[in-house]
């Protein structure tokens, strides 16, 4: 290795897409990452709702070792049984039928909804979409066209045709919305960079009428909210456990602890002679790495243990005893808190000038908190999103609320 310092390297030699903070890691266990200097921290941020099971998790780390000394690739040219495995898992999870694809990210799990969409529209002349205000679906061409945030989409038009944004939550802009050109509504069940906002069991109970009425697909990105963050497998049964079951869901982020995978589901609705999940034949839907050996181990790993472990109780429990503490602070800074399991939104009030230096409020104090060794992801002008790994403890999440009074009680 150079001797180079880390900074440089990504100075010099590294894109700069993003506005990354002044912090090098190194390694982690558990809840705790260390950076450079051998400075410890809290980690609420868990890769952005990626690390599942923390760090250096021995149920994952020994699955991919294994994998790796086996057989780390293939293509999808060729059967491998990690994938065929991890796909009934995911299956039965959901307790619909239908099958899955795998892909490498969230953002090309979302690629594949809009094309099975268009596939589904295509005998009836139907392509647009009906998404939502301050969603978030990707980087993509595709994904930012779908993402209901203007500031994603200055300088790269012209965009991908075919999206509608209406407001969240408002089930009468979505039915006045709907044309002869619809085909789907893709919705976040909890919207994760919008800021942490649960849809309500109304409105996704609605959705699902509309769709029916309208023969609309409808179809939920739980890229951040799925497998386990909000304190169940799908976080649409959080919100209300029947009655707004989609006909395809997109995942990503905490499906494989930090490996990268994404995958969607479709279920069996019938789309013109076959099911929907038969509806992406061969040739018109692919990927080199998606779900090979090594992803769909890790994946196998990750999921296996958030259900032999009980974190989903736990997810549920912590994050309700996080959400309750916050609340019960009172402190000036917090404007709101919302959230569902440990997917939680600290919505904040102006700061002052003399906390956390320059730059938007999420900003300042995420570098205020990092700065007392906890780390936690901001979400647009003044959101801190808690999304800590679901393995947390207790004493863990006390710790973490101790930072936060002592940081935000500061501020104003």
């Amino acid at each position: 290795m150079s001797t180079i310092p880390t900074a440089d390297l990504y100075r010099d030699y590294v894109m700069p897409t993003y506005g990354r903070f002044d912090l090098a890691l190194t390694h982690g266990e558990g809840s705790r990452v260390w950076d450079e200097d051998g400075k410890s921290y809290l980690d609420f941020g868990a890769g952005i709702a990626v690390s599942s099971l923390g760090h250096a998790h021995p149920a994952l780390v020994q699955s991919v070792a294994e994998q790796a000394a086996q057989l780390i690739h293939t293509s999808n040219l060729y059967l491998t049984r990690p994938q065929g495995e991890l796909a009934k898992l995911v299956v039965d999870l959901v307790g619909l039928g239908g099958k899955v694809f795998f892909c490498n990210s969230g953002a090309e799990a979302n690629e594949g909804l809009y094309k099975l969409a268009r596939k589904f529209g295509a005998p009836t002349g139907r392509h647009e979409f009906i998404t939502f205000g301050n969603s978030f679906h990707g980087r993509t061409l595709g994904g930012i066209s779908a993402t209901g945030q203007e500031k994603v989409k200055t300088g790269f038009a012209p965009l991908v045709e075919g999206f509608v944004h209406v407001p969240f939550n408002d089930l009468a802009a979505v039915e006045a919305a709907i044309t002869p050109k619809t085909v789907a509504i893709l919705v976040e069940p909890v919207q994760g960079e919008g800021g942490i906002n649960p849809a309500t069991p109304e409105f996704l109970q609605g959705l699902r009428a509309l769709c029916d009425g309208h023969d609309l697909l409808l179809m939920y990105d739980e890229v951040q909210c799925g497998f386990g963050r909000t304190g169940d497998w799908c976080a649409w049964r959080t919100i209300i456990s029947s009655g707004a079951d989609p006909d395809a869901v997109s995942w990503a982020k905490g499906i494989a602890g930090g490996v990268p995978l994404g995958a969607f589901w479709a279920g069996t609705r019938a789309a013109g002679s076959v099911p929907l999940c038969d509806l992406l034949g061969p040739g018109t839907h692919g990927t080199t790495y998606g779900g090979n050996p090594l992803a769909a181990a890790a994946g196998l790993a990750v999921l296996s243990e958030i259900g032999r472990s009980g974190l989903l109780e736990n997810a549920r429990e912590l994050g309700a005893h996080l959400i309750r503490e916050l609340e019960a602070m009172g402190l000036p800074a917090i404007r709101l808190v919302r959230g569902v399991g440990l997917m939680i939104g600290i919505e904040l009030n102006d700061l002052p000038s003399s906390f956390g230096g320059e730059g938007l409020p999420s900003i300042r104090a995420t570098k205020a908190l990092m700065a007392e060794g906890l780390l936690v992801i901001p979400s647009g002008e003044r959101t801190i999103r808690l999304l800590p790994p679901l393995t947390i403890n207790g004493v863990e999440a006390d710790e973490a609320l101790v930072i936060l009074r002592r940081v935000l009680g500061s501020a104003l």
